[in-house]
């Protein structure tokens, strides 16, 4: 039995335009993986920067109202007409709005502001 014989031919050299072609677009992939590297190494030295770097943020109440010190807290008294009940009340910066049901049968919002410790509004609210 006789074995078949390979026919290995060698490669023949390439068209000098197709070798052009060939070269750009080594150079095209080669720079631009190059440029995805550069990309992707800032990427990940600026994740490791920032979780290096963070820091607990202070918890910040910007209600315009100076967080209490540890001896104390803020106080303050709030008159409101006898007989008079709460029915709701609303924080917003610092002010607190308080609706009310007076002794008469009326209804009635009072806002006081935390920082002067005063009522600086009331509004009856009545039918038309």
């Amino acid at each position: 039995m006789t074995r078949p014989v390979l026919n290995i031919e060698e490669e023949k050299p390439l068209d000098p335009a197709v070798e052009n072609v060939r070269r750009k677009l080594v150079r095209f992939v080669a720079i631009n993986l190059g440029i995805l590297f550069a990309a992707l190494m800032i990427v990940v030295a600026a994740l490791v920067y920032k979780s290096m770097n963070t820091t607990p943020a202070p918890a910040v109440v910007d209600a315009g109202v100076e967080i209490p010190s540890p001896e104390g807290v803020v106080e303050g008294q709030i008159v409101l007409p006898a007989g008079a009940r709460i029915v709701s009340q609303s924080l917003s910066g610092n002010r607190l709005s308080l609706a009310l049901d007076l002794t008469d049968g009326s209804r009635a919002i009072y806002i006081y502001d935390i920082l002067s410790k005063r009522v600086v509004g009331r509004f009856v609210v009545a039918e038309e």
